[in-house]
C-alpha cells in the first residue's frame, strides 16, 4: 500500500467530516431519512440517497440532514423517502429515485412546497391548512 502525504491524510480528513456533517442531525432545519430496509435496496434507495446529497451539494445547504431508516410500511412505493421540514408537516414520498431527490430538495426542502405526485403520507389538509380555520 502506497503511503499518504500529509495533505492527502488531510484532504481526506476533510472530505470524511463533510460526509458526517450531512448526516448529523443536530441544529439542522430539515431531516431527509431514506427508507433503506431490503425491500427499499431493492427497489432502487440508494440512487436515491446518492441523488439527495448530490443535491444538498449542488445547492451547497449546510442546514439539511441526511439518514437512513428501515423499512417504512409503504413497500409497495418503495424507495420511500421521509421529509421533515420546520414550519410544514412531517411527509412520506414514494417512488423516489435520483431526480425526484433532487426535485424534493429544490420544492419541499428550499421552497416548502411538497411535490404532489410524489406524496403517499401526510397530515389530513385540515390539519395541513391549521385545523381547517
Amino acid at each position: 500500500m502506497a503511503k499518504m502525504t500529509l495533505e492527502a491524510l488531510r484532504a481526506l480528513r476533510e472530505e470524511k467530516k463533510s460526509a458526517l456533517n450531512k448526516r448529523d442531525v443536530e441544529g439542522k432545519t430539515a431531516q431527509i431519512v431514506v427508507g433503506m430496509g431490503t425491500c427499499g435496496i431493492a427497489a432502487g434507495a440508494k440512487g436515491a440517497l446518492d441523488g439527495f446529497l448530490a443535491a444538498i451539494d449542488e445547492y451547497k445547504l449546510d442546514n439539511v440532514a441526511v439518514t437512513q431508516t428501515g423499512c417504512m410500511g409503504l413497500c409497495y412505493v418503495e424507495p420511500t423517502v421521509e421529509v421533515i421540514v420546520e414550519g410544514m408537516p412531517n411527509v412520506i414520498y414514494g417512488k423516489v429515485d435520483a431526480e425526484v431527490a433532487k426535485k424534493i430538495v429544490k420544492d419541499h426542502v428550499m421552497h416548502k412546497q411538497m411535490v404532489s405526485e410524489h406524496v403517499f403520507d401526510r397530515p389530513a389538509a385540515d390539519i395541513f391548512n391549521g385545523g381547517g380555520k
